[in-house]
C-alpha cells in the first residue's frame, strides 16, 4: 500500500509504501526520486547502475535520483521516495541535505545496518509519518519535511558513528562531500584535479592530502564518475563509443577508450557487445 503527498505550489512529491513502489522498476530506469529502501525480515535483491546489491534484513540503502535502478525480488520492505522539490528546496545543514553525507560523502552506495534500538526508533518514526500523511491541514507539508529531515539525520548519525571516525569526520567528510558534488556537476567539463582544487580554493596537493585514508584519490573519483556515466550510456542508450567520448568531454575518442579499458578491463565496444550478447541469451 502506497501513500502519496503532493504539493501543487512546489510540485513536491513524497511517497511512502512497500515493495509496490519498486515494482515499476522491473526494467532498469533512472529513479528520478531520492529513495530509501528498508529491508525488514527478508532480503531485497536490486541492481543499481548495473551492479547487483542485496539489502539484508534490518538494513537501509540510500539511493540518489540520478541512479539507474532495477528491482529483482524481496518483500515486506519499507520504501521512502521524494523529489528535490519536497526536501531539497529547504535550507538544511550541509550534512543532511540532498547533497549531504548520505548522497555525496561516500565512495560507495551507503547501506546502513540497524541494531535493535535503532529498528524500534525507525519503526516509531514510520508510524508518525503515516499518521501525518492522514492529517491534511496547512502545516502538513512542513511536518512531513521535518520528519524526513529527522529520518535523514538519524541515518546520517548511524553512518558517521559506525564509520568510527568521530569528531575528525566532519572536516574531512565536508571536503570529500564538496569534491564529490563538484565532480558530479563538472565531470564532463574537466577531468583534472587542479580544476576542482581551484574551485575549492585549495592546491591540488592539499586537496589530495585530504583524501588520505579515504581509499580513493581525487583523480580516481573523477575517473570513476566518468566511467560510471560511460557505462550508463553504453547500457541504456544506442550511442556509439565515439559519441559517448565527446559527450563526456574527450577531444580524442581513443583517450576515452584507453581510460575505459584501464578501469573496466575491456574496451567500450567490447563492453557494449557483451551487453548485447547477454540480452540475446536472456
Amino acid at each position: 500500500m502506497t501513500k502519496t503527498f503532493t504539493e501543487f505550489t512546489t510540485q513536491a512529491i513524497l511517497k511512502i509504501g512497500n515493495e509496490e513502489l519498486l515494482e515499476p522498476y522491473s526494467k532498469s530506469s533512472q529513479l528520478d526520486l531520492f529513495t530509501f529502501i528498508w529491508a525488514k525480515d527478508e532480503p531485497i535483491e536490486i541492481i543499481v547502475d548495473s551492479i547487483p546489491f542485496t539489502v539484508q534484513p534490518n538494513q537501509i540503502i540510500a539511493l540518489t535520483n540520478i541512479q539507474y535502478f532495477k528491482y529483482l525480488s524481496g518483500g515486506n520492505a519499507t520504501v521512502y521516495q521524494f523529489n528535490r522539490e519536497f526536501y531539497c528546496i529547504k535550507d538544511h545543514d550541509k550534512e543532511v541535505s540532498c547533497v549531504g553525507i548520505l548522497f555525496y560523502g561516500n565512495s560507495v552506495i551507503p547501506i546502513i545496518d540497524l541494531n535493535k534500538d535503532e529498528i524500534e526508533s525507525f519503526q516509531t518514526l514510520h508510524k508518525v509519518f503515516l499518521e501525518e500523511l492522514e492529517t491534511a491541514d496547512n502545516i502538513q507539508a512542513e511536518m512531513l519535511r521535518m520528519l524526513m529531515a529527522r529520518f535523514i539525520i538519524k541515518t546520517t548519525r548511524i553512518v558517521k558513528s559506525k564509520a568510527g571516525l568521530g569528531k575528525t569526520y566532519d572536516a574531512k567528510t565536508e571536503t570529500i562531500r564538496q569534491f564529490n558534488l563538484l565532480v558530479d556537476t563538472h565531470y564532463k567539463e574537466s577531468h583534472n584535479v587542479a580544476f576542482y582544487a581551484g574551485k575549492m580554493n585549495k592546491s591540488p596537493k592539499t586537496l589530495s592530502n585530504s583524501f588520505s585514508g579515504y581509499g580513493k584519490s581525487p583523480l580516481q573519483i573523477i575517473h570513476d564518475r566518468i566511467i560510471l556515466e560511460a557505462k550508463r550510456l553504453l547500457f541504456y542508450t544506442e550511442k556509439s563509443a565515439k559519441e559517448i567520448a565527446f559527450e563526456l568531454g574527450f577531444e580524442d575518442a581513443s583517450h576515452f577508450s584507453r581510460l575505459f579499458k584501464k578501469h573496466s578491463g575491456v574496451s567500450p565496444v567490447e563492453f557494449k557487445g557483451s551487453l548485447q550478447k547477454e540480452a540475446i541469451e536472456n
